[in-house]
């Protein structure tokens, strides 16, 4: 399994008069960093079998726009997400085939401590992925064993990567240069 995790994208701040912390939406900035940041992100990572998402309206317009990018992929609710359960996103992901490729767009600090969990660190705050970011992991043996990190990019790095030119590097397998006028296809 592939699992790649991605922060839901800059929303207005919390305690925004009016706005509950549940309810908070994307900023128009952030919409528009992410929306460039996803077709970079589409460029480097192959289209998830399954996109799951937190129910809340910032990662689900974030979940929206990275299905746009990788096409053919909608995004589905998954609860855990949204409340800061590990052990529900895990169970979640053990629901999925061995070979899938699962994307899951949420929030801090839950993200964070699934990342750590699969890796075997005990500390997740060092996994912290800021407004838009992503990374993906590798669980050759599913969600109940360690995995390895593949890579783990700032919004600002999957912003580069639009239209960029540079080595690919697949798990496995040794470096690809690439020039991304088109997107890899899809497998």
């Amino acid at each position: 399994m592939k699992l790649l995790l991605v922060r839901h994208a800059t929303a207005v701040p919390r305690g925004t008069p009016g706005v509950s912390d549940d309810e908070r939406p994307l900023t128009p900035e952030g919409e528009a960093e992410f929306r460039v940041a996803a077709r970079g992100l589409a460029r480097i990572a192959r289209r998830p079998d399954v996109l799951l998402t937190s129910p809340l309206p910032r990662a689900r317009v974030t979940a929206e726009i990275a299905a746009r990018a990788f096409k053919h992929v909608g995004p589905r609710i998954e609860p855990a997400l949204a409340h800061e359960s590990v052990d529900g996103v895990l169970a979640a992901l053990k629901t999925h085939p061995p070979g899938a490729t699962v994307a899951l767009v949420g929030h801090e600090p839950v993200l964070s401590a699934v990342l750590a969990r699969l890796l075997g660190a005990s500390q997740g705050e060092r996994f912290a992925l800021e407004k838009g970011g992503a990374a993906l992991v590798d669980l050759p043996d599913g969600p109940e064993a360690a995995g390895q990190l593949i890579w783990f990019l700032q919004v600002r790095v999957l912003k580069a990567v639009e239209g960029t030119s540079f080595a690919v590097l697949h798990a496995g397998g040794p470096p690809t240069a690439t020039r991304f006028s088109n997107p890899l296809p899809d497998r």
